[in-house]
């Protein structure tokens, strides 16, 4: 039971890295149509997430597989029950990674406008779409005596759920607008801490409730007792809180680094309200999911233990590194040109030809 312990806990902090790194990107990602003014700001904002938006995605990549070989029956289950789910996730996020890449192919307004609107709705999208699967971990879906997902699509949503993919949209954007402030410059950097400033307390509040919700839904549907889910939820919905003040008063690293405990808190909110089971049956509790019966053997969590403890802490200080390379913050500035440069130096103005 032990390692099967861990691997809960190890996917769960996947899960948690995943939303705070890719959190912010998706939320530069929405604010697109919104706060910059021109060319130079869009590509700004594109380049403040660029070098670092696929690494993000190495969390996922690595929680799904994770989740394959520690519980391969969690695996199956929810992605054959969540099927249409994960394959609209899929979409937003193809349509997602090809905006970074085909954007810049012409200089043409229009061509440019389509691919920063389809970096908007993608990142939009995969944030709503995740929201609402992970929520139905704990809220519960159809599952009958063989462990098989026996409902349909339209059974992932309920209240709860929606609610769950709204509070993530939200705490997302507003998780990107703060990283923005820390990342640009100028009237860019002015107008983010803006628009931070008034998605806070939205944020916070739908963020509360569903975390609220979260215990109660633990409660009733999963059998848990008030402790531990309380404590997360009570963590998240005070470093949001935290996060307004923090705004307010101008504090902007502060801010970002509570509102990245917030979006921790919250995974870890749903975890713990989770456990011992990995998906809870709404049709017969008995049919749930658990760690003892979805789990690998001992030996192969054994030799995939093994592997996690060499492997892990080279990725994290790689992509550590990456973002100390590109620190620096980006601006709305034009880049000069080799010519316009030569002629700042020597004074004189670059020719027409």
């Amino acid at each position: 039971m032990g390692l099967q312990i861990f691997w809960f806990v190890l996917i769960a902090i996947l899960w948690s890295g995943y939303f705070l790194l890719e959190g912010f990107d998706f939320g530069v990602g929405m604010l697109l149509p919104f706060l910059p003014r021109d060319e130079a700001e869009r590509g700004a904002m594109f380049e403040s997430i660029g070098p670092v938006w696929d690494g993000n995605e190495v969390w996922l990549v690595v929680a799904g597989g994770a989740t394959f070989a520690a519980f391969p029956s969690w695996y199956a289950t929810m992605f054959s029950g969540f099927y249409i789910a994960l394959l609209l996730v899929l979409f937003f996020l193809i349509i997602r990674v090809v905006s970074f890449e085909w954007r810049a192919k012409s200089e043409s307004p229009r061509w440019r406008r389509v691919w920063l609107f389809a970096n908007a709705v993608g990142s939009t999208g995969a944030a709503l779409i995740w929201g609402i699967a992970l929520a139905n971990l704990v809220h519960g879906v159809p599952i009958n005596s063989s462990g098989d997902f026996s409902g349909s699509f339209w059974d992932l949503f309920s209240g709860y759920t929606v609610l769950a993919g709204i509070a993530v949209v939200l705490v997302f954007a507003f998780h990107g607008s703060t990283f923005l402030t820390l990342r640009a410059t100028g009237d860019l950097c002015e107008r983010a801490a803006s628009t931070a400033r008034r998605l806070a307390l939205p944020a916070a509040a739908v963020a509360a409730a569903f975390l609220i919700w979260t215990v109660f839904v633990a409660i009733g549907k999963n059998d848990k007792e008030v402790f531990p889910p309380i404590l997360p939820a009570i963590l998240g919905i005070a470093a949001l809180g935290l996060a307004v003040l923090l705004l307010a008063a101008g504090r902007r690293g502060w801010a970002f680094a509570v509102t990245a405990a917030g979006v921790v808190a919250t995974v870890a909110t749903l975890f713990t309200s989770l456990y011992p089971r990995v998906m809870v049956s709404s049709t017969d509790f008995a049919n749930s999911l658990t760690l003892g019966n979805a789990s690998s053997a001992h030996y192969a969590l054994e030799v995939m233990t093994v592997v996690a403890v060499i492997v892990t802490p080279i990725v994290l200080l790689y992509q550590g590194w990456t973002y100390y390379v590109f620190r620096a913050r980006v601006g709305g500035e034009k880049v000069a040109s080799p010519t316009e440069l030569v002629a700042r130096k020597t004074g004189d103005a670059p020719s027409a030809g």
